[in-house]
C-alpha cells in the first residue's frame, strides 16, 4: 500500500538504532526514577505541613516542577543544549539526549509519585505517628509500601513517556530509533525505514505496558 522495499532496509542499523533507544530509554529512566522519587516524596510531605517555611519550600519546588512540565520536550532540549554540554560533554547522539530525557522526565514522574502517595489512607500515616514512628520510617515503612501500586503504574507511565522523548530527540540528532525514522522517512523518502522503526517503538510500548500492568496486578492482589 506504501509502496514498501524492504531489500533497501539496513537491518544492521536498524538494530544499532534499536539498542541506542534502549540504552537511552534504560538510562533516563534510572535517573529519573531516582531523581522524580524523593522529589515526589517531599513535594507530599511539604503539601501536608502548616509551617511556613515548609510550604514555602513546596511553593518553589512545585513551581519548578510545573514550569518543567509545561515546556514541550523538544523545545526544552535546545534550551538545555548549555546544561547538556557542562555535564556530559557532548549535545547529540546518545549521550547527549540523556540530560533532557531526565530533567523532562522527572517531574512528570515526582507529580505522578505526590499523586500515589495522596491515595494513601491517612489513618494508616495518624497510626504510624502515633506508635513514635519517625518521618523516615513514615516514608519507608508506610507511605512507599502502601503506594507501591500506584508508584508501579507511574513508572510505566514515565517509562512509556520517555519512548516517545527518545522518538523527538531524533528532531535535533538525538540517535535511536526516531533519529532513523526522521532521516529515512522526512528527509530522504524512504518510507519503509520509517515505518519500520515506528512499527519497533509501538512494540516496546506495549512491551513495557504490558510489564508494567502484570506488576501492578501482582502487587495488587497482595
Amino acid at each position: 500500500m506504501w509502496g514498501l522495499d524492504f531489500s533497501t532496509v539496513d537491518w544492521n542499523e536498524i538494530g544499532v538504532a534499536t539498542l541506542d533507544t534502549l540504552k537511552m530509554l534504560g538510562a533516563s529512566a534510572l535517573f529519573t526514577f531516582i531523581l522524580g522519587l524523593p522529589i515526589g516524596v517531599v513535594l507530599f510531605m511539604a503539601s501536608r505541613s502548616t509551617t511556613g517555611w515548609v510550604r514555602a519550600v513546596y511553593a518553589v519546588i512545585s513551581f519548578i516542577v510545573n514550569i518543567l512540565r509545561s515546556v514541550p520536550f523538544i523545545i526544552l532540549i535546545v534550551a538545555l543544549i548549555p546544561v547538556t554540554k557542562a555535564i556530559v560533554g557532548v549535545t547529540f547522539g546518545v549521550l547527549g539526549t540523556i540530560p533532557p530525557l531526565v530533567i523532562g522526565a522527572a517531574p512528570f514522574f515526582a507529580r505522578l509519585v505526590e499523586t500515589s502517595l495522596r491515595e494513601v489512607d491517612r489513618g494508616v500515616i495518624e497510626a504510624a505517628h502515633s506508635m513514635g514512628a519517625s518521618t523516615w520510617q513514615v516514608i519507608t515503612r508506610v507511605l512507599l509500601p502502601e503506594a507501591r501500586p500506584g508508584l508501579l503504574a507511574g513508572i510505566t507511565i514515565t517509562v512509556v513517556t520517555l519512548v516517545s522523548y527518545t522518538a523527538m530527540s531524533g528532531m535535533v540528532g538525538g540517535g535511536g530509533l526516531g533519529d532513523l525514522a526522521i532521516r529515512y522517512g522526512y528527509y530522504r523518502y524512504e518510507t519503509t525505514v520509517m515505518i519500520i522503526s515506528v512499527i519497533f517503538m509501538i512494540v516496546l510500548v506495549q512491551l513495557l505496558q504490558m510489564a508494567g500492568d502484570r506488576l501492578v496486578r501482582h502487587f495488587t492482589r497482595k
